[in-house]
């Protein structure tokens, strides 16, 4: 086909299938996943190859792989494909440009508007007293289905807020905090706790907990040992590893902008 007689409707077509393939990689980037996800486009790429080339008995059997595959796709990503519908039912995906934004291409990230820096010294402080912590930062996914759960609230986001919330003589401070924009929207919330058998013993409830929505939603969690006194960061069901907490800041920033 000449170049010359492209449609616009094909130009679009080719564009939609970048982005999507784009935003496919985004949701399993950082995690196990994204080995399988490259793999499978390694073993899609070579069975065209074959089928151009004409090798009838290797075309034939990557086929066949692929067929399958479609089906393994479900088992392996399921946790990533629950992300992707919940990403497109959200009622904030239209909303505040997060839908343009969830596809750009350049480095000039929009500012997060959440005080990073109140959470991560809460954090920091709370950790050095043994203060056990569990804090839930929403993204595109709505979390009404846990705020339920819990205590609703409106408050202002600050680190004496956090501090006085998480006391271990306050009545609020069992179960995890919700923070929606730079707002406390709800208290001594309960969440899923996750079965997951490769989580190492030393990690209690809380831990679990936030591997838990992190897994079933787009939401990031930190959570504060009480008997290690150590920040932990979860983001889609893993830890991500940090050195100091200004390096934990810094993954926030970027994970939410």
């Amino acid at each position: 086909m000449d170049i010359l007689d492209l449609r616009i409707l094909d130009i679009l077509d080719i564009v939609f299938v970048a982005l999507l393939l784009y935003y496919l990689y985004k949701l399993v980037r950082g995690t196990v996943a994204v080995n399988i996800f490259i793999g499978i486009v390694v073993i899609y790429l070579v069975w065209l190859l074959t089928q151009l080339l004409q090798m009838e008995l290797l075309s034939s059997v990557l086929g066949e792989f692929v067929g399958v595959g479609v089906f393994a796709l479900i088992v392996v990503f399921q946790q990533e494909i629950r992300k992707f519908l919940l990403m497109i039912g959200s009622n904030n995906f239209t909303q505040k440009g997060r839908f343009l934004r969830s596809f750009r291409f350049t480095k000039d990230d929009f500012e997060p508007k959440i005080k990073l820096d109140h959470i991560v010294k809460a954090c920091e402080t709370m950790g050095s007293t043994y203060t056990g912590a569990l804090m839930v930062i929403q993204k595109s996914n709505k979390l009404d289905f846990v705020k339920n759960t819990g205590d609703k609230m409106k408050i202002e986001l600050n680190q004496p807020i956090i501090e006085s919330i998480f006391f271990k003589n306050s009545p609020l401070h069992d179960g995890a905090m919700i923070i929606e924009d730079n707002k406390i929207t709800a208290t001594r919330v309960i969440l899923p706790v996750s079965n997951d058998r490769s989580i190492p013993l030393r990690f209690g409830l809380r831990h679990r907990a936030a591997v838990g929505i992190t897994e079933k939603t787009d939401a990031l969690a930190l959570v504060v040992s009480e008997e290690t006194g150590q920040t932990s960061y979860i983001k889609d069901g893993q830890f991500v590893m940090f050195e100091t907490m200004e390096e934990l800041q810094d993954k926030l920033k970027e994970d939410l902008s």
